[in-house]
C-alpha cells in the first residue's frame, strides 16, 4: 500500500489528509493518481467508498497549482444532492492549505449562496447537471476555462435521465480538456459516452465496497419477516452488542417518515433522509448521522448515494431491493475501509420472488429466507443481541421527548383540574355605566322555554328611566346605538324576544 507523497501528492495536500488520519492510498488511487496527474483521460470503474473522490480529486487540485487564478478551472458532474455535498467536503479538506475554493452547485437550496461562492471566485465547481445548466444558461455560471472535467457515478446520471444534460455541459466546455469518468457498471451507453467525449482514455477497474474482499467483511442475514412485526425485530437489533451506526433502507418515503417517528418514540436516536424532506432538513439530518449525533439513518435509495460514511456497522433493508445491484449498493454502506459489517434483509411474502433472483444473481446460496419474528432465538444468537431485550430502550431514554398521547394527557388533565370551574362567560363583569353586573338591573332575564335567554343581551345603564314594570323609556331622546349580535339580530330584537308580556 502506498502513501500519497510516494504517488507524487504536495506535501500541504498530504499534510491536510494526514491531520484526519488519511495516510495510507487505497487501490483505485494507487492506479489513478499517477495517471491523473500527468493529464491521461480515464475511465475508473468503481462505487462510492471505494476511495474514488481522492483518486480524482487529489490530482485535479494539484492540477490546478498552488495558488489558481479567480474563476472556474474544474467540474466535477455528479447525480445527486447528498453526493455534492460529499465530493465537497472531500475536496475542501484536501484544499484547506491552499487557497483554492470549492462550491457546491445544485438544487434544493437558495441562489444567493452558490452565487456569491462563484462571484467571490470558486475554482473548482461540484454540482447537479440540473442547476449547472440552470446558471449556465442565465451566465452566471461560465464553463469556458474548465480544463478539468469529472463525470462521477456516470451509469446512475443515466438512469436518472440526465444524457441530455450531461451533453449540454459537455458543449459549454473547453475542446482541449482532461477528462475523467468514474462509473460502477459499464453499460453500452457509458462506453458510448466516453467515445464521444474522451481521448484515448485509459480504464482503470478497482475492487470496490460490492466486491471481492468486501463481501467477506460483510455478514449478509435473510429473514421473512412480518411486516407488523419488523419495527419490533428493528428495534431489538439495534440493541446488538457492538452495533454502531447503522443505515435502514425502505422502499417509500412515507415508510421512511413512519419508521423514524416509531423508532424516535421507542427511545432511539434516528434521523431521515427522503425525498419529502427540503434540502437543509436532508443536509441536518445527513451531518447529525456523520457526526454521531444521530446513529440511525432511515433513507430512500435515492439518498444513499451520498452516505459515505467509513464506521457504518449494520445496514437493514426494511424492504428487499428490487435487484442484485441495488442490494449491493445498499450493503456497501457497511463493511467499508477493511472493517466487517453486518447486512440484515427482510423479505415480504409477497416479496420472495425478487430474492429468488438477488440469491441466484448474488450465488448467496440461500433460496428460502429464515422465517423470523422478533421472539426467535435464532434472531438473539446471529446478531448478538443480549438475551432478554425487549423493542423499547428504559423509559430514561425516551423521557426527554412527549409522545403526542402523553401530550393530549397533560391536556386533559388541565381540563380535569378545572372542572370546578364554570364556563366563561361572555358576559362583561361590569356594565357600560360602570354598575355590577350583579345589580338587579342588569341581570339576564330568566330562561324561557326554547332557551331564548341564551341571547338575552345585558341591560345598559344610564339610557333611560324605568316604570316599575321591567320597561324602559328614553324621554323623547333617540334611543340609544345598540350592539349587533353575532347572530345577525340587533340588541333591540333580542331584547324583544326575551321581554315579558304585560
Amino acid at each position: 500500500m502506498s502513501t500519497f507523497t510516494e504517488l507524487g501528492i504536495a506535501s500541504d495536500i498530504v499534510d491536510a489528509l494526514a491531520g484526519k488520519g488519511i495516510v495510507d492510498a487505497f487501490p483505485i488511487q494507487e492506479q489513478t493518481i499517477p495517471l491523473a496527474l500527468s493529464g491521461q483521460d480515464i475511465i475508473g470503474q468503481a462505487k462510492t467508498g471505494t476511495g474514488k473522490t481522492f483518486g480524482f480529486g487529489l490530482p485535479l487540485i494539484q492540477r490546478l497549482g498552488d495558488d489558481p487564478e479567480p474563476g472556474v478551472k474544474a467540474l466535477v458532474v455528479v447525480p445527486t444532492r447528498e453526493l455534492a455535498v460529499q465530493v465537497t467536503e472531500d475536496l475542501e479538506l484536501a484544499t484547506s492549505n491552499r487557497p483554492t475554493k470549492v462550491v457546491s452547485i445544485y438544487g434544493g437550496k437558495a441562489y444567493e449562496g452558490q452565487i456569491e461562492q462563484l462571484k467571490a471566485g470558486a475554482q473548482i465547481v461540484v454540482g447537479t447537471p440540473g442547476r449547472l445548466i440552470d446558471l449556465a444558461n442565465q451566465r452566471i455560471l461560465s464553463l469556458a476555462d474548465a480544463h478539468e472535467v469529472v463525470l462521477d457515478e456516470a451509469d446512475k446520471m443515466l438512469d436518472l435521465g440526465f444524457l441530455p444534460d450531461i451533453e449540454k455541459i459537455f458543449s459549454k466546455v473547453p475542446a482541449t480538456r482532461h477528462t475523467m469518468l468514474f462509473s460502477a457498471t459499464m453499460p453500452g451507453p457509458i462506453v458510448a459516452l466516453a467515445r464521444r467525449f474522451m481521448s484515448r482514455p485509459i480504464h482503470i477497474r478497482a475492487n470496490d465496497p460490492d466486491e471481492g474482499l468486501t463481501q467477506a467483511n460483510i455478514k449478509h442475514l435473510v429473514y421473512r419477516a412480518h411486516s407488523l412485526d419488523k419495527d419490533e425485530v428493528i428495534s431489538r437489533i439495534l440493541q446488538a452488542d457492538g452495533r454502531g451506526k447503522t443505515v435502514i433502507f425502505t422502499r417509500t418515503k412515507r415508510a421512511a417518515a413512519k419508521l423514524v417517528e416509531e423508532l424516535n418514540d421507542r427511545g432511539f436516536n434516528a434521523a431521515a433522509v427522503h425525498g419529502d424532506l427540503n434540502q437543509d432538513q436532508r443536509e441536518r439530518a445527513m451531518a447529525a448521522f456523520k457526526a454521531g449525533k444521530k446513529d440511525v439513518l432511515i433513507a430512500t435509495d435515492v439518498a444513499a448515494r451520498g452516505i459515505d460514511v467509513d464506521d457504518v456497522t449494520h445496514v437493514i433493508n426494511h424492504t428487499i431491493p428490487d435487484d442484485d445491484k441495488t442490494y449491493l449498493h445498499r450493503a456497501g454502506r457497511t463493511g467499508r475501509a477493511g472493517k466487517t459489517g453486518i447486512a440484515v434483509t427482510f423479505v415480504d411474502w409477497d416479496d420472495l420472488h425478487k430474492w429468488a433472483l438477488i440469491n441466484r444473481a448474488l450465488e448467496f446460496g440461500q433460496p428460502e429466507p429464515t422465517e423470523t419474528y422478533s421472539s426467535s432465538p435464532h434472531l438473539y444468537a446471529d446478531l448478538d443481541i443480549p438475551a432478554g431485550t425487549k423493542g423499547r430502550l428504559k423509559p430514561a431514554s425516551a423521557a426527554a421527548a412527549p409522545t403526542r398521547s402523553a401530550t393530549a394527557g397533560r391536556h386533559e388533565s388541565r381540563s380535569e383540574a378545572s372542572g370546578d370551574r364554570p364556563p366563561r362567560n361572555r358576559t362583561r363583569n361590569r356594565t357600560r355605566g360602570g354598575r355590577p353586573a350583579g345589580d338587579a338591573s342588569s341581570a339576564p332575564a330568566p330562561a324561557s322555554a326554547d332557551g331564548a335567554a341564551a341571547v338575552a343581551p345585558v341591560k345598559e345603564a344610564g339610557t333611560g328611566t324605568h316604570d316599575g314594570k321591567g320597561h324602559e323609556h328614553h324621554d323623547g331622546k333617540p334611543a340609544p346605538r345598540r350592539r349587533r349580535r353575532r347572530g345577525g339580530r340587533g340588541g333591540g330584537q333580542a331584547a324583544a324576544a326575551t321581554t315579558p308580556q304585560a
